[in-house]
C-alpha cells in the first residue's frame, strides 16, 4: 500500500538566522546556494516547521521578521531548500527560537485558545492538556469542566477560570519541547518530521 502524506506548505515563516552558508557544516545546505545568495533559516508560522532557504543577498532580512515563503515567492528572492531539525540550526537560531515561537503564539491567540477548547486523549490513560507544561490531573479536569460550560474565548479567560496561570508561555514551553525533541513522541502543535509519520503509518498496516 502507498503512504498517503498530507501535505503541509508554509506560507509565512519567522527568520532565526542569517548566515554566509559556507560557514554551516552541513554540505547538503550549499548544494543550490548560489554566489550572490545567503542562507537563512526560518520557523514556519503554521506548522512550526523548521526550514533553511536560500535568499538573495540584496533582500537581507532581520532576525525575527516574518517573511512571506509561499509558492508566489519569486525564486530569484527566496527558495526553500529543505526542511531541517533543531540540532542542525545555528546556535544564534537555538537563541531565538523561543522568542519565535512566543511571538507566533501571541499573534495566533484564538488558535491556541481553540486548541484548550478542542483538544482530546491521546491514549487512553493521557489528555493531550497532560502535555502541556503546568497542568496536571487537577487543572486538566477542571479546564475540561470549564470549557464545557462555556468555551474559552482568550488567554484571560483560560487563566481566570481554567487557572492557568500563564498560558501563551505553557503554549510556547510544549512547543519548544516538540521541536527540541522533549515531547515524549506527541506532536500536538508542531509538524511530526517525516520519519516518524512514515514508521507510524507502516506499523499501522
Amino acid at each position: 500500500m502507498h503512504l498517503q502524506k498530507q501535505k503541509k506548505y508554509e506560507d509565512y515563516a519567522y527568520v532565526l538566522d542569517v548566515v554566509d552558508a559556507t560557514l554551516l557544516r552541513s554540505s547538503t545546505s550549499h548544494v543550490n546556494i548560489h554566489k550572490d545568495e545567503l542562507l537563512i533559516q526560518l520557523l514556519g508560522e503554521e506548522y512550526f516547521t523548521l526550514l533553511e532557504a536560500a535568499i538573495n543577498e540584496n533582500y537581507r532580512p532581520r532576525v525575527g521578521i516574518r517573511l512571506y515563503i509561499g509558492k508566489d515567492v519569486p525564486r530569484n528572492i527566496l527558495r526553500i531548500l529543505r526542511r531541517i531539525n533543531y540540532d542542525e540550526l545555528t546556535e544564534n537560531a537555538k537563541l531565538e527560537l523561543e522568542d519565535v515561537i512566543q511571538k507566533i503564539v501571541q499573534a495566533n491567540e484564538q488558535r491556541f485558545v481553540e486548541f484548550f477548547n478542542t483538544c482530546t486523549p491521546v491514549s487512553p490513560r493521557l489528555h493531550a492538556l497532560e502535555l502541556i507544561p503546568g497542568i496536571g490531573k487537577k487543572s486538566m479536569q477542571k479546564i475540561l469542566e470549564e470549557r464545557e460550560k462555556k468555551p474559552f474565548e482568550s488567554f484571560k479567560d483560560l487563566h481566570e477560570r481554567g487557572g492557568l496561570s500563564d498560558p501563551a508561555k505553557a503554549i510556547t514551553k510544549r512547543i519548544m519541547d516538540e521541536l527540541t525533541g522533549r515531547g515524549g513522541g506527541y506532536f500536538l502543535l508542531v509538524r511530526e518530521p517525516s520519519s516518524i509519520a512514515s514508521e507510524r503509518f507502516l506499523r499501522r498496516e
